[in-house]
């Protein structure tokens, strides 16, 4: 029979080193994890789904990515509750009273012929901005979480302006609720561009160096730098923020749309008093192109850093365990849900785990080590494909048995030349 030990009776020491600076000690830092033991010979332990990422223990992969499903305690707390690996609050900035949303904000692409009102959603378009509730609010709530979840994981993301001392004073002030790490906004697509914030800062390396080097002068707990997929090399910015002092990069934050042209008023969609503004496109259809990202970010990682110090989150278009795998299977640590989460609800992270275990029982995987990054390897050059392909027909020529024709014949051997003919 298997014995099960409970949350509140494991507990476990988490260093709060931060690579190659020391975190606070006073810092909360008991973590909670699940373990299955088999004591009955023969009976395979359940795969273990728990993650240690920079120092922080998860009991899953899966995060709640930074948008509207983490945007106020309700909600938080709710995934928590839920079972999610971990959440990351919806950014804030110093001065909420400069966020303006707008409705409608969202726009969505259905399979079928022109968009069918029938059809599967598959695209997923937001206009919408950074927190609009005042910092102070969200400062109190993230508090809250942690005394009332002081073993489960809550990032905070934040965004601010190009200014160093609102950098430095934003990190102080959210550092002070003990949360558990930062996730660096240099990726929405939209909106305070002409503030350098978000993608304006993710898209120019010089931009985003100098940025980077502010924040981890001031930061004292692990810092993650999420990465706008709106540029031609992606591995280009994400070794800038790693190189600058971050602990890990997240990939991808939404691709710059269009989501579409009403054709009965000629007007473009998300439509605001007749108007628009191309906003962020997610959901399934993104996932092959954050992939590709994800990809390119971690043989980069895997070849000039030190991957055992730093860390990798995928994000794009995961509605089931199996996309979380290949997000792992690519190098990601952890997976993010956002858009997956406003579709399906908090309880969808039941299903994803149970997806996620079945996919490693099939492959006889423990733990989300075992694969973490496998696929890496079978990527190659087209031209190393074009090579590998003329070798296998040059092997499959070779090893062909029997007379091809009668022009073949030599009559020297004649007995073994008929026999070579001959089916078995």
């Amino acid at each position: 029979m298997a014995s099960l030990t409970s949350p509140s009776q494991i507990t476990g020491e988490i260093s709060r080193l931060r690579f190659p600076k020391l975190r606070r000690s006073t810092h909360p830092n008991r973590r909670v994890g699940f373990m299955v033991f088999a004591s009955a010979e023969g009976v395979k332990p359940e795969p273990d789904l728990s993650v240690t990422v920079n120092g922080l223990k998860m009991p899953n992969p899966f995060v709640i990515g930074s948008g509207p499903p983490g945007t106020n305690y309700t909600v938080m707390k709710r995934a928590f509750d839920e079972g999610w690996g971990a959440v990351i609050a919806k950014t804030v900035s110093l001065d909420a009273a400069k966020v303006v949303n707008v409705t409608p904000r969202y726009a969505r692409l259905r399979a079928g012929a022109n968009g069918s009102v029938k059809g599967q959603i598959i695209g997923w378009e937001n206009i919408e901005l950074i927190s609009d509730r005042p910092l102070e609010t969200m400062l109190k709530e993230f508090k809250q979480l942690k005394k009332e979840y002081p073993d489960r994981i809550l990032i905070a993301s934040i965004m601010e302006e190009y200014n160093k001392a609102a950098w430095e004073e934003l990190i102080e002030r959210v550092e002070e609720t003990g949360v558990d790490a930062l996730e660096i906004n240099f990726s929405c697509p939209h909106g305070m561009p002409e503030r350098k914030m978000g993608a304006a800062v993710g898209k120019d390396c010089a931009l985003l160096e100098e940025t980077c080097g502010w924040i981890n002068e001031k930061a004292t707990i692990p810092v993650w730098g999420k990465m706008t997929p709106n540029v031609t090399e992606i591995s280009e910015p994400a070794r800038v923020a790693l190189k600058s002092g971050c602990e890990g990069v997240s990939a991808i934050n939404t691709i710059t749309s269009v989501m579409g042209i009403d054709l009965k008023t000629l007007r473009p969609e998300p439509c605001v008093e007749g108007y628009s503004t191309p906003g962020g496109y997610s959901c399934k259809a993104v996932h092959p192109i954050a992939l590709a990202k994800v990809m390119q970010i971690a043989q980069m990682m895997k070849s000039e850093f030190n991957l055992n110090e730093y860390s990798l989150s995928g994000i794009g278009g995961v509605e089931t365990g199996g996309d979380a795998a290949e997000f792992i299977l690519l190098g990601a640590n952890t997976v993010q849900v956002c858009t997956g989460v406003m579709m399906h609800g908090y309880g969808v992270v039941k299903k994803l785990c149970d997806e996620l275990k079945e996919f490693m029982r099939k492959h006889d995987f423990s733990s989300i080590e075992d694969f973490r990054g496998y696929s890496l390897q079978f990527f190659t050059t087209h031209t190393d494909l074009v090579q590998r392909q003329q070798e296998a027909i040059r092997q499959r020529k070779a090893v062909k048995k029997g007379l091809q024709s009668d022009k073949d014949w030599t009559g020297d051997g004649f007995v073994k030349e008929t026999e070579s003919m001959v089916s078995n």
